[in-house]
């Protein structure tokens, strides 16, 4: 396989995955728990994905996807957009990352608990930072919701999508080899270290600005 050919067959695995993650947002959907939450599957596709492609493709990926929901039939605009996004990225990019840097069953588990963790923790924070400026409520409210409703609710999320990740990725992974979007050799592209760095500081950087406004909040400057 020439190397422009295996580029080609790439970008048509990533756009198929991410059209199967965009129709699981559009019409797999369980909304409204709590009030305003909702569940979708997205982030399992997205997830294996970027243990296929790796941690940078994962992410573009996610991009596309809340942006198309963005467009389609979210009604939270913009804050909705960061915040899809922000748990997405979390979830996947730490995952990935982990997964990568030593291909393994158990690196796996490791990397989608780690991942989950990180997302847990990135959505109580910007649900803090966010949540007020959307309902209108104030922050002591959003505090109340979190160990009856936030918290429970990302950790089913992330359980749930960590259950069917690894249920679904051997078989995802299969498919793809039959269809030659797969090199048969390995399943997934070599990544650069470089690129699991960038990546790793990109949500290091993230979770220091989340941090940062939280204190800013209760400083009461914002």
């Amino acid at each position: 396989m020439t190397k422009s050919n295996f580029g080609i067959k790439t970008v048509c695995a990533m756009a198929m995955l991410t059209a199967v993650a965009i129709a699981c947002d559009l019409f797999l959907r369980i909304p409204n728990i709590g009030g305003f939450l909702t569940y979708e599957p997205k982030d399992v596709i997205l997830v294996i994905g970027a243990f296929i492609f790796g941690p940078l493709a994962g992410i573009v990926m996610s991009l596309v996807v809340c942006l198309v929901e963005m467009v389609t039939i979210s009604t939270t605009g913009l804050i909705g957009l960061i915040m899809n996004f922000l748990a997405s990225a979390a979830f996947i990019g730490v995952s990935s990352v982990i997964y990568h840097r030593n291909k393994k069953m158990s690196r796996a588990v490791l990397g989608l608990i780690a991942g989950s963790l990180s997302m847990i923790v990135i959505m109580l924070l910007w649900n803090y930072i966010m949540t007020p400026i959307y309902m209108g409520v104030p922050r002591q409210a959003v505090l109340d919701m979190f160990l009856p409703l936030l918290i429970p609710f990302n950790a089913l999320k992330a359980g749930l999508n960590t259950a069917l990740v690894l249920f679904l990725y051997k078989g995802v992974v299969t498919a793809l080899r039959k269809t030659g979007l797969v090199a048969e050799r390995e399943g997934y592209i070599s990544e650069n270290k470089k690129s699991n760095t960038i990546i790793l500081i990109v949500v290091s950087a993230v979770i220091v600005a989340t941090l940062l406004l939280v204190l800013l909040i209760f400083a009461g400057i914002i």
